[in-house]
């Protein structure tokens, strides 16, 4: 079963606060939100939310997101048996992704085959609403994986 989104940004949201000490940006919260899918695809191999993410120019963006984060409706509780069940999944995204700017956060996703895929035929910088693909979500968690096993036999030789 599927998380539902807005107890999952609302977790995303609540803990960036407690962690940092302020309230994330709304780009930033879409980025985390995206490495948090695509990181439940490499450690467990589903996706942790069923919406689609829209290709936007800066990067993946859930538009339910939007209106939740503008209309300050971001406190619905994450269960905690979901939050042990996908701990390593955040943990995963907030040593790795959470530290950085939001820009640095939309860079990497430029960097993303789904993303990349989402907008072949829309000019470099021109907004479009082209839905990403979880399929295409997928292969870059495909990517991921082969890239931490390959750390990892580079790790054990050395």
């Amino acid at each position: 079963m599927m998380e539902k989104l807005r107890e999952v940004a609302s977790y995303i949201s609540t803990r960036y606060q407690k962690e940092y000490g302020k309230c994330i940006d709304e780009m930033k919260l879409h980025k985390l939100l995206y490495f948090a899918q695509r990181e439940s695809l490499v450690q467990l191999d589903i996706p942790l939310f069923s919406e689609k993410f829209e290709a936007w120019k800066y990067g993946p963006v859930l538009v339910p997101v939007r209106l939740l984060y503008k209309d300050g409706l971001l406190d619905a509780p994450l269960p905690e048996d979901t939050v042990r069940k996908y701990s390593d999944v955040f943990d995963k995204v907030f040593s790795q992704y959470a530290v950085k700017d939001s820009w640095s956060l939309s860079a990497l996703t430029h960097g993303e085959y789904s993303w990349k895929h989402a907008r072949e035929g829309v000019p470099d910088g021109e907004n479009c609403r082209n839905e990403m693909d979880i399929d295409d979500i997928r292969i870059d968690a495909q990517r991921i994986k082969m890239r931490r096993y390959m750390l990892s036999i580079i790790k054990k030789a050395n």
